[in-house]
């Protein structure tokens, strides 16, 4: 696993560390002894106890079986399978192609009532017309190299939009401007987007925000994050979307997206943004 710009993972990744370390001092061993048992090589263990490197799970077998430690050997691939999940790179989600994924994100939304995002890159894919969510998917599968099967993915991510109309499920959502100038794919495709936005917006189960170009900032432009009720957030960057479920964290976007709240424009306001993004289109 990579390292992660989220400061939870990593702190996860340490703890897994201390872990391992302690297993190695109550066994009154040396890392070197270690990485003899193992058979493997000392720098290995110095990358895995300096949370450098992730244990797979047939090294942490190793380790407890050399550490004389069995009885652990479960309990800690559960949690390196939990500190794994909290930095998932897009190719390795998407080396089967995307649909999976967007079912996933299907789940999360099915489970929240309540979904806050702050978008500073594209629409959010709840809000998605199927041109626009296929544009996008296209360009995401070239520049990733990863399978082609974007018209399951496409259903997949629009199958989210039903939440918009059923049961009690909230979406409270911060655009940037720049993002409704931004083309996903060719001019009509961007229009019909747009205009789709103009038609979600008066539902009761959505508050859609725009944060004007001119826009004092408060806080300022981060990538796109989505919180889930009070105990989930996702972050999306370029190469890996990151699971948060630290409540110190949790709180920090929180806060975030309350300062994000306070630059955005709604009701007819944010209509006239909308509006004049088609319009520049012409």
């Amino acid at each position: 696993m990579p390292a992660s710009p989220s400061s939870s993972a990593q702190a996860a990744r340490e703890a897994l560390a201390v872990r391992l370390a302690h297993l190695v001092r109550d066994a009154g061993i040396t890392g070197r002894e270690l990485s003899a048992r193992c058979g493997w090589h000392p720098a290995k263990t110095s990358r895995i106890l300096r949370a450098k490197a992730a244990p797979s799970e047939a090294d942490i077998r190793a380790w407890c079986t050399a550490c004389s430690a069995q009885d652990q050997t479960a309990d800690l691939i559960a949690t390196a399978r939990a500190v794994d999940s909290m930095y998932l790179e897009w190719r390795r989600q998407h080396r089967d192609g995307m649909r999976r994924t967007q079912q996933d994100v299907l789940a999360r939304n099915a489970a929240a009532r309540l979904c806050r995002a702050y978008t500073s890159n594209v629409i959010p894919g709840f809000f998605q017309t199927a041109d626009y969510a296929e544009a996008l998917m296209r360009s995401i599968t070239d520049f990733q190299g990863t399978p082609d099967d974007i018209p399951e993915a496409v259903a997949a991510r629009l199958a989210r939009s039903r939440f918009l109309y059923e049961g009690d499920h909230r979406f409270v959502v911060l655009i940037e401007e720049w993002v409704l100038r931004t083309r996903i794919g060719p001019a009509e495709t961007m229009a019909g987007q747009l205009a789709h936005l103009l038609t979600v917006m008066p539902l009761p189960s959505v508050s859609l925000g725009i944060i004007p170009l001119g826009a004092q900032r408060n806080v300022w432009p981060l990538e796109a994050f989505y919180l889930y009720d009070d105990h989930h957030a996702v972050v999306e960057t370029l190469t890996a979307g990151i699971s948060i479920r630290q409540p110190r964290e949790l709180a920090d976007y929180a806060g975030a997206f309350t300062g994000l709240s306070r630059m955005a424009v709604h009701g007819d306001a944010a209509r006239t943004l909308i509006r004049a993004a088609i319009d520049a289109l012409e």
